[in-house]
């Protein structure tokens, strides 16, 4: 079974953390709540589900949890571009977090497919 990078524990929850309190300051506007609820959802999954992956029994199941976390740090990146491109939140206000949710993208999906090469051809 793969090994997981100790320290993406508490950098996903730190992510989460960041995200909530980013939520909290969104500006009181429909759009910004609808954008905010679906970047607090999957900016938590992000951090829920990672702890999923580091209890995963076979590489079956790392591979599946990963693949949901991947896809809920790629829409966590996409909401924040929303957040960003809308005019909602300054870029320069998000920048930050931006960049680490495309970071734990990068982390995730190559850890998927190192994981998916191990699988296919064991030592």
């Amino acid at each position: 079974m793969p090994v997981q990078e100790p320290d993406l524990k508490p950098r996903t929850k730190q992510f989460a953390l960041r995200v909530i309190r980013l939520f909290r300051s969104l500006p009181r506007k429909p759009e910004a709540e609808v954008i905010g609820k679906q970047l607090l959802r999957s900016a938590t999954s992000v951090a829920a589900n990672y702890r999923a992956v580091c209890r995963s029994r076979s590489d079956a199941e790392f591979l599946s949890k990963m693949g949901v976390v991947l896809e809920e740090a790629d829409e966590s990146v996409f909401w924040l571009e929303l957040l960003s491109e809308s005019d909602l939140v300054p870029t320069k206000r998000i920048a930050d977090l931006t960049r680490e949710a495309n970071e734990l993208v990068a982390i995730f999906a190559q850890s998927r497919i190192t994981a998916q090469r191990k699988k296919q051809d064991p030592v």
